[in-house]
């Protein structure tokens, strides 16, 4: 959300929309291969997968509610998109395009921490090309992030959102824990000719 509009929307306490979720993901897969759009990620042990249709979350920390939807506060995750979600996953649900950060909704959306501020994206703070497994380049931005108080907007807490966007594969993955094995585990995907 711009945040020339935050101000509004926090004193208004305006109303939450997001892109539909199912109703719950689908069961859990334990830490193995992941498979999406031709690409696939070796999953660490511990880490748990979530798949509802154009849409993967893998669980890697705590996690209050595992079916949750994004923007699920209290769930140590990060999400794998494609091209149903992107098409939705900027500001007001207009495409997502990579110069502006992933924000399927049309107002201010729960701290990903603990869901009682709201969050704030604002300038990147880098940007550039990131390996997805060989052969593969993803354009990565990473977005500063701002957890706020919906009654006087005043800042509670910080976090970073990392986005890998390959728009030939249509695929989007977004993470705002700041995971430091999630690199490492892009790096060597594998995909399929």
């Amino acid at each position: 959300m711009r945040k020339t509009a935050l101000a509004a929307a926090v004193l208004a306490g305006a109303t939450v929309f997001t892109v539909p979720q199912a109703a719950s993901a689908s069961a859990a897969q334990a830490s193995g291969a992941l498979t999406f759009r031709g690409m696939t990620l070796t999953i660490p042990s511990g880490w748990r997968v979530y798949r509802d249709a154009d849409r993967v979350k893998v669980i890697t920390g705590a996690c209050a509610k595992p079916s949750g939807g994004y923007f699920t506060p209290k769930c140590e995750a990060f999400w794998i998109f494609g091209p149903k979600v992107i098409k939705y996953g900027h500001e007001g649900f207009s495409p997502y395009r990579g110069d502006q950060p992933f924000y399927p909704a049309s107002d201010v959306q729960r701290c990903p921490f603990d869901g009682k501020n709201g969050q704030v994206l604002g300038k990147p703070y880098a940007s550039g090309l990131r390996q997805v497994g060989r052969g593969h380049k993803a354009a990565f931005k990473g977005w500063f992030g701002r957890c706020v108080k919906y009654d006087n907007g005043r800042q509670t807490a910080t976090f970073h959102q990392r986005e890998w966007f390959l728009p030939a594969s249509k695929i989007l993955i977004v993470d705002v824990w700041d995971n430091p094995r999630l690199a490492t585990v892009l790096g060597a995907a594998t995909w399929r000719s």
